[in-house]
């Protein structure tokens, strides 16, 4: 390039025989290269790799995901910190993007996050400052989905720069959480299907002695009993996991298709039945319902539709990453899902007309201040 001059020697290592990619290393792999021409002036010096699926197969420079760890007069120190995109948490193939569509994916993801990560604190705060939104159990049960859905973003964007510092330890500590909150959030979907089911299609009120607080301690404490089972296990499971998606995660494959895979698959089975209940239902009440009360009825029925879709359906999406059309569902899935946690803030307060009430008596001022008469 232009203005660039390779000052070191070209580094590079082979493993004979090797039947299987060398990944899963629980230490990184750092490289110190010698300048052929000390480096007296601090010139700028930029960390690269050589991508042999760049230039048409034939091979070029790469920069993307290294970093210059430390550097003076007569060495550099590289390390490479490949970003990660939101489809490795349940991407079933568990194989490598190419590093344009990891690029553009990670972006995705980051941006998807970081706005989730926003509007769900948006949603937190809303719900649990004012007393009357957080009244009944539907509200009770959207905070601790937001909290897990927040934690589960949060980790995930730091989890690249954590693993980047090399160390095991910090590494396996962001691996357990990413796979705590992942599994919190499975969870509380569940729990809010069951919620429903118990509103929606039970006729009659079924009492629950201390309802939320032993929800609190399904959707919280079964989690943490999985992931204290798999470290007690295999400590070494959790780990950094291999370029281009450098991470911290479930390394093993056993694991991951058990504890991660087939908590969305019991999910999907569970909010399809729920899906078949409540139709049932609804055309039951729908022929002997009385006049004037299908409006109603109708709204209800958008509402379970559309919370069912955006708990549901949009990850399942994971379970379609492979074959011809892998790139696109892992482009759908990471768009989809890390969003996810505006498509909450948008359903659950933007379009509730008792949360908007609450925002107008507040926190607006003026003409579009609300008294509150109740």
């Amino acid at each position: 390039k232009k203005g660039r001059a390779l000052n070191t020697f070209v580094v590079a290592a082979s493993v004979t025989n090797a039947s299987a990619p060398i990944q899963n290393l629980d230490d990184q792999v750092n490289v110190t290269l010698y300048h052929l021409t000390p480096n007296t002036l601090q010139n700028d010096i930029q960390c690269v790799y050589w991508n042999l699926n760049k230039n048409n197969g034939q091979g070029d420079w790469d920069d993307y995901g290294c970093r210059k760890y430390n550097s003076s007069t007569h060495y550099t120190t590289c390390l490479c910190n490949h970003l990660t995109h939101f489809g490795v948490l349940l991407d079933v193939s568990r194989t490598p993007v190419d590093s344009d569509n990891e690029q553009i994916l990670t972006i995705i993801t980051y941006l998807g996050c970081g706005v989730s990560s926003l509007f769900l604190g948006i949603t937190i705060l809303t719900y649990t400052a004012f007393e009357k939104l957080r009244r009944d159990y539907p509200s009770q049960i959207l905070i601790n989905l937001s909290l897990a859905l927040l934690g589960l973003n949060l980790v995930f964007l730091v989890n690249s720069w954590l693993s980047s510092w090399g160390v095991y330890g910090l590494c396996v500590a962001a691996a357990s959480l990413l796979h705590y909150f992942l599994l919190a959030s499975f969870t509380w979907m569940g729990l809010e299907a069951v919620h429903m089911y118990f509103a929606l299609v039970k006729v009659f009120n079924v009492y629950v002695p201390s309802y939320i607080l032993k929800f609190c301690v399904l959707g919280w404490g079964a989690p943490l009993l999985i992931c204290s089972l798999v470290f007690v296990v295999n400590h070494c499971t959790y780990g950094s996991l291999s370029p281009p998606s450098l991470s911290c995660f479930i390394q093993n494959d056993v694991t991951f298709y058990v504890s991660v895979v087939a908590t969305p698959c019991w999910f999907f089975s569970s909010t399809l039945r729920f899906l078949w209940w409540f139709l049932s239902k609804f055309r039951h009440m729908k022929v002997n319902s009385p006049a004037g009360s299908r409006h109603g009825l109708v709204h209800h029925l958008k509402g379970a539709a559309s919370l069912t879709l955006l708990l549901g359906l949009t990850w399942t999406v994971g379970f379609f990453t492979w074959g011809p059309a892998r790139i696109f569902m892992l482009y759908l899935f990471s768009g989809l899902n890390s969003l996810q946690g505006f498509f909450i803030f948008i359903f659950h307060c933007l379009m509730k007309e008792s949360v908007r009430k609450q925002w107008r008596i507040n926190l607006c001022c003026g003409r579009f201040r609300l008294d509150d008469y109740s």
